[in-house]
Protein backbone atom coordinates (compact mmCIF):
# COMPACT_ATOMS: atom_id res chain seq x y z
CA UNK A 1 0.00 0.00 0.00
CA UNK A 2 2.66 2.42 0.85
CA UNK A 3 4.21 1.64 -2.66
CA UNK A 4 1.03 2.99 -4.09
CA UNK A 5 1.33 5.92 -2.03
CA UNK A 6 4.73 6.56 -3.18
CA UNK A 7 3.66 6.45 -6.96
CA UNK A 8 0.30 8.13 -6.39
CA UNK A 9 1.89 11.95 -7.90
CA UNK A 10 3.17 9.78 -11.27
CA UNK A 11 0.40 7.63 -11.54
CA UNK A 12 -2.19 10.48 -11.63
CA UNK A 13 0.06 12.24 -14.38
CA UNK A 14 -0.14 9.61 -16.25
CA UNK A 15 -4.06 8.98 -16.07
CA UNK A 16 -4.49 13.00 -16.53
CA UNK A 17 -2.00 12.84 -19.35
CA UNK A 18 -3.68 10.14 -21.15
CA UNK A 19 -7.04 11.64 -20.71
CA UNK A 20 -5.80 15.65 -21.73
CA UNK A 21 -2.32 16.25 -22.00
CA UNK A 22 0.87 17.43 -20.91
CA UNK A 23 -0.50 20.68 -19.76
CA UNK A 24 -2.99 19.08 -17.36
CA UNK A 25 -1.11 16.34 -15.79
CA UNK A 26 1.49 18.58 -15.10
CA UNK A 27 -1.43 20.68 -13.13
CA UNK A 28 -2.48 17.25 -11.88
CA UNK A 29 1.04 16.12 -10.74
CA UNK A 30 1.64 19.47 -8.99
CA UNK A 31 -2.09 19.12 -6.57
CA UNK A 32 -1.32 15.31 -6.52
CA UNK A 33 2.25 15.90 -5.11
CA UNK A 34 0.67 18.29 -2.37
CA UNK A 35 -1.87 16.25 -1.39
CA UNK A 36 0.32 13.20 -0.67
CA UNK A 37 2.93 15.94 1.24
CA UNK A 38 -0.41 17.14 3.21
CA UNK A 39 -1.29 13.45 3.55
CA UNK A 40 2.48 12.43 4.88
CA UNK A 41 2.42 15.10 7.57
CA UNK A 42 -1.07 14.85 8.89
CA UNK A 43 -0.29 11.26 9.42
CA UNK A 44 3.15 11.62 10.54
CA UNK A 45 3.83 14.97 11.70
CA UNK A 46 6.81 14.96 9.62
CA UNK A 47 7.56 14.74 5.58
CA UNK A 48 10.86 12.94 4.50
CA UNK A 49 13.88 15.05 2.60
CA UNK A 50 13.85 12.57 -0.12
CA UNK A 51 10.01 13.51 -0.33
CA UNK A 52 10.06 17.39 0.49
CA UNK A 53 12.88 17.90 -2.51
CA UNK A 54 11.00 16.03 -4.89
CA UNK A 55 7.75 18.06 -4.48
CA UNK A 56 9.60 21.48 -4.44
CA UNK A 57 11.10 20.29 -7.92
CA UNK A 58 7.77 18.94 -8.82
CA UNK A 59 6.25 22.73 -8.00
CA UNK A 60 9.44 24.48 -9.66
CA UNK A 61 9.71 22.66 -12.73
CA UNK A 62 5.82 22.04 -12.87
CA UNK A 63 5.30 25.70 -12.51
CA UNK A 64 7.58 26.66 -15.30
CA UNK A 65 5.62 24.15 -17.65
CA UNK A 66 2.80 26.02 -16.72
CA UNK A 67 3.92 29.33 -17.03
CA UNK A 68 6.26 29.44 -19.88
CA UNK A 69 4.26 26.47 -21.89
CA UNK A 70 7.00 24.47 -22.56
CA UNK A 71 6.79 20.61 -21.56
CA UNK A 72 10.85 20.01 -21.08
CA UNK A 73 10.47 21.61 -17.74
CA UNK A 74 8.34 18.95 -16.44
CA UNK A 75 10.56 16.31 -17.96
CA UNK A 76 13.92 17.43 -17.26
CA UNK A 77 12.39 17.26 -13.62
CA UNK A 78 12.80 13.71 -12.94
CA UNK A 79 16.40 13.65 -14.29
CA UNK A 80 16.89 16.80 -11.73
CA UNK A 81 15.11 14.74 -9.09
CA UNK A 82 17.69 11.65 -9.36
CA UNK A 83 20.80 13.73 -9.93
CA UNK A 84 19.94 15.40 -6.80
CA UNK A 85 19.68 12.42 -5.02
CA UNK A 86 23.07 10.19 -6.42
CA UNK A 87 24.78 13.91 -5.33
CA UNK A 88 22.96 13.68 -2.10
CA UNK A 89 24.33 10.17 -1.44
CA UNK A 90 27.68 10.72 -2.32
CA UNK A 91 28.02 13.77 -0.29
CA UNK A 92 27.26 11.68 2.79
CA UNK A 93 29.87 9.89 2.49
CA UNK A 94 31.46 13.04 3.15
CA UNK A 95 29.19 14.39 5.72
CA UNK A 96 28.60 13.28 8.65
CA UNK A 97 29.75 9.83 10.06
CA UNK A 98 27.22 7.29 7.79
CA UNK A 99 26.27 7.32 4.42
CA UNK A 100 22.71 8.25 3.93
CA UNK A 101 21.41 4.38 3.31
CA UNK A 102 22.88 3.05 6.42
CA UNK A 103 20.85 6.04 8.63
CA UNK A 104 17.71 4.95 6.37
CA UNK A 105 18.17 1.43 6.91
CA UNK A 106 20.01 0.30 9.65
CA UNK A 107 17.66 0.16 11.79
CA UNK A 108 16.34 -3.24 10.43
CA UNK A 109 19.94 -3.96 8.85
CA UNK A 110 23.08 -4.75 10.29
CA UNK A 111 25.99 -4.51 7.66
CA UNK A 112 29.67 -3.66 8.30
CA UNK A 113 30.64 -0.25 7.34
CA UNK A 114 32.03 -1.42 3.76
CA UNK A 115 29.12 -3.31 2.70
CA UNK A 116 27.27 0.27 3.61
CA UNK A 117 29.58 2.15 1.07
CA UNK A 118 28.99 -0.61 -1.37
CA UNK A 119 25.19 -0.27 -0.83
CA UNK A 120 25.26 3.50 -0.99
CA UNK A 121 27.35 3.59 -4.54
CA UNK A 122 25.02 0.89 -5.68
CA UNK A 123 21.96 4.09 -5.28
CA UNK A 124 24.31 6.52 -6.58
CA UNK A 125 24.57 4.67 -9.65
CA UNK A 126 21.10 3.78 -9.57
CA UNK A 127 20.21 7.61 -9.36
CA UNK A 128 22.24 9.00 -11.99
CA UNK A 129 21.79 5.88 -14.59
CA UNK A 130 18.17 6.73 -14.32
CA UNK A 131 18.54 10.29 -14.84
CA UNK A 132 20.74 9.48 -17.39
CA UNK A 133 17.94 7.40 -19.45
CA UNK A 134 15.58 9.67 -18.65
CA UNK A 135 17.16 12.48 -20.43
CA UNK A 136 17.93 10.45 -23.66
CA UNK A 137 14.30 9.34 -23.80
CA UNK A 138 13.05 12.73 -23.32
CA UNK A 139 15.10 14.38 -26.29
CA UNK A 140 14.76 10.58 -28.68
CA UNK A 141 11.29 9.56 -28.15
CA UNK A 142 8.01 11.07 -28.37
CA UNK A 143 5.99 13.12 -25.13
CA UNK A 144 3.87 9.68 -25.11
CA UNK A 145 7.00 7.38 -24.90
CA UNK A 146 8.23 10.01 -22.27
CA UNK A 147 5.07 9.78 -20.19
CA UNK A 148 5.00 5.69 -20.72
CA UNK A 149 8.80 6.01 -19.53
CA UNK A 150 8.06 7.70 -16.41
CA UNK A 151 5.14 5.64 -15.11
CA UNK A 152 6.04 1.90 -16.64
CA UNK A 153 9.85 2.16 -16.95
CA UNK A 154 10.42 4.89 -13.85
CA UNK A 155 8.61 2.15 -11.37
CA UNK A 156 9.79 -0.96 -13.23
CA UNK A 157 13.16 -0.18 -12.88
CA UNK A 158 13.16 1.34 -9.22
CA UNK A 159 11.18 -1.88 -8.14
CA UNK A 160 13.88 -3.90 -9.99
CA UNK A 161 16.32 -2.38 -8.00
CA UNK A 162 14.82 -2.46 -4.92
CA UNK A 163 14.54 -6.44 -5.49
CA UNK A 164 18.18 -7.11 -6.57
CA UNK A 165 19.22 -5.07 -3.49
CA UNK A 166 17.26 -7.09 -1.22
CA UNK A 167 18.91 -10.72 -2.48
CA UNK A 168 22.26 -8.76 -2.22
CA UNK A 169 21.08 -7.20 1.45
CA UNK A 170 20.16 -11.10 2.38
CA UNK A 171 23.17 -12.95 0.75
CA UNK A 172 25.14 -10.11 2.94
CA UNK A 173 23.65 -10.52 6.34
CA UNK A 174 25.78 -12.48 8.96
CA UNK A 175 24.11 -15.57 10.12
CA UNK A 176 22.76 -14.18 13.42
CA UNK A 177 20.90 -11.48 11.99
CA UNK A 178 18.28 -10.99 15.16
CA UNK A 179 21.13 -8.05 16.53
CA UNK A 180 19.58 -5.08 15.19
CA UNK A 181 21.74 -1.48 14.00
CA UNK A 182 25.22 -1.64 12.31
CA UNK A 183 28.42 -3.79 13.23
Amino acid sequence: MQLLFDFFPVIAFFIAYKLTDIYVATAVIIVAVLLQTGVQWVRHRKVSSMALISAALVLVFGGLTLAIHDEMFIKWKVTVVNWLFATGFLLSHFIGDRPFVQRMLEANVALQRPLWLKLSWMWIAFFAIVGAVNLYITYNFSTDVWAAFKLYGLIGLTLLFVLLQGAWLASKMPADSSKQGST
